[in-house]
């Protein structure tokens, strides 16, 4: 606060609890929500992961939880990637190779392998991913759009992404597999 400097003199010319007061006067002036709600537009908080050789991140709020690979337990009658159900802390979710369902090919359980929980209509449900690295911050100015993805296995899941130095992080849309019928019926054809 240029120009607001306090002395001693002023304090015991107008009184410590003035002093205070003014203080609060100041600090409760300052809005500091507009500042906080700049923050959190400006801000695009995303857990970044490995799908084969694609590095993407998809949004925080989408992500219920990360666990290591977990035992599952087969689903008769059902297709390869969907690699049954499992027992999260009594809650059962099903188990789909993401990769696999992409790729055509499993993806290799390592001890990096990781189970990205999230809620498809309204229910638990788990993508096998080779590796997640953790949750990284992007600035929405950094958005791109990614025309290049439109090539790969992952066209129509990912549009944009978020380049950096090291690499490009494709903008993973999960809601994206809940409206791809052959995602959400996992059912083998007969």
């Amino acid at each position: 606060m240029k120009g607001e400097h306090t002395s001693i003199q002023d304090v015991h010319g107008r009184g410590l609890f003035a002093l205070l007061a003014d203080f609060e006067r100041r600090s409760l002036a300052h809005d500091v929500g507009e500042a906080s709600r700049q923050q959190q537009i400006s801000n695009w908080d995303g857990v970044v992961f490995r799908l084969g050789s694609h590095y993407l991140t998809c949004r925080i709020d989408q992500i219920e939880e990360i666990i290591a690979f977990p035992p599952n337990y087969p689903i008769p009658g059902t297709k390869e990637w969907l690699l049954g159900v499992a027992n999260v802390r009594g809650n059962l979710a099903p188990v789909s190779d993401l990769g696999w369902y992409l790729v055509g090919t499993r993806t290799p359980v390592t001890a990096r392998t990781r189970l990205i929980l999230t809620k498809f209509q309204g229910r638990l449900a788990g993508l096998v991913v080779d590796e997640v690295f953790g949750q990284r911050h992007f600035h929405t100015d950094d958005l791109k759009p990614a025309p290049d993805w439109e090539g790969t296995e992952l066209a129509g899941l990912v549009g944009q992404e978020f380049p950096t130095s090291e690499r490009r992080w494709g903008v993973f849309r999960i809601e994206e597999l809940q409206r791809r019928l052959d995602f959400m019926d996992g059912s083998r054809d007969q």
